[in-house]
């Protein structure tokens, strides 16, 4: 499914991700399918009930399929359904238009794995903040070398669940007291709430606290022709450089790093989308309809 023009509405935040089925009925097995959803659990579900049930016609009657692969991340709907298009129409996307056509005796799993590595190695999805997901191990394959996706994007291995988010409490302040307004590291004028949650540093004795919109432009200072940073440093020069793989590790430390000292680069795959949130609100105070085509 093509998504809409440029000037849709993008809806940011949530989860919203795209599939790979795998076909097992024997009839049928190989065929693979590609689809977006925001519930991979559910979306499966309705796949293999067929399409009075809300699958798609392309997987109707043609049961059971396994969803073994799934890319999350992005920013909204538009840019997964974006990303969706070009997976299901290499040929047809300007981006890919280098990738060789399936070979007749090339796989269709193999081919849209193919597919995908070089899409994850060029703009503009190359610097979304994007997790590799299998999400069945006995179908999981190497990337080719030279098309491994790029080092801030983890591969990470185990199913997606629901996780309903409770609201957090206000802070007290003493009656009488009015509360100090807090300021963006960046451009030094207070918070508002129409501004969202700022971003703060990871590191956990810095006060670091921006907009999103004033780190993007300051970790974009070297980068003028980007819209989207991908490393950068820390406003308040608390750690040094902070790259992609960095934010997203940051939090995924089980002691934190002393002050001055950079953070282990050691990962832990069960909790990277957590941490993709620092990216995910840089890119999402952009609009991303402007330069998501496919």
């Amino acid at each position: 499914m093509l998504p809409g023009p440029a000037g849709a509405d993008a809806r940011p935040g949530g989860f919203y991700g795209v599939y790979l089925l795998f076909c097992t009925n024997p009839r049928f097995r190989g065929r693979v399918y590609v689809g977006f959803t925001v519930d991979p659990v559910r979306r499966l579900g309705q796949h293999n009930a067929g399409k009075r049930r809300g699958g798609a016609w392309r997987t109707s009657g043609r049961g059971p399929w396994e969803m073994v692969l799934i890319i999350h991340g992005f920013p909204s709907d538009i840019a997964a359904l974006r990303f969706e298009w070009a997976w299901q129409h290499p040929h047809a996307s300007r981006r890919l238009s280098h990738v060789t056509r399936r070979a007749s005796r090339e796989p269709q799993f193999r081919f849209h794995l193919r597919v995908l590595s070089h899409m994850l190695r060029v703009p503009p999805w190359s610097r979304l903040p994007l997790t590799v997901r299998w999400l069945r191990q006995e179908y999981r394959q190497d990337f080719l070398p030279g098309l491994e996706p790029p080092l801030h994007m983890p591969v990470a291995f185990g199913g997606i669940r629901k996780v309903k988010r409770g609201q957090k409490g206000a802070a007290t302040i003493p009656p009488g007291q009015d509360p100090e307004p807090e300021r963006c590291s960046v451009c030094f004028r207070p918070f508002q709430a129409e501004d969202g949650p700022p971003l703060r540093c990871f590191h956990p004795t810095c006060p670091t606290a921006t907009h999103a919109p004033c780190l993007a432009q300051s970790f974009l200072q070297g980068e003028p022709e980007h819209l989207i940073p991908v490393e950068g440093h820390c406003p308040g020069s608390c750690v040094g450089l902070i790259d992609g793989p960095s934010f997203k590790r940051y939090c995924l430390l089980e002691t934190p790093p002393s002050p001055g000292e950079r953070p282990s680069l050691t990962f832990q795959s069960s909790k990277a989308r957590e941490n993709q949130s620092f990216i995910c609100k840089i890119i999402t105070c952009i609009d991303v309809c402007t330069f998501m085509q496919a």
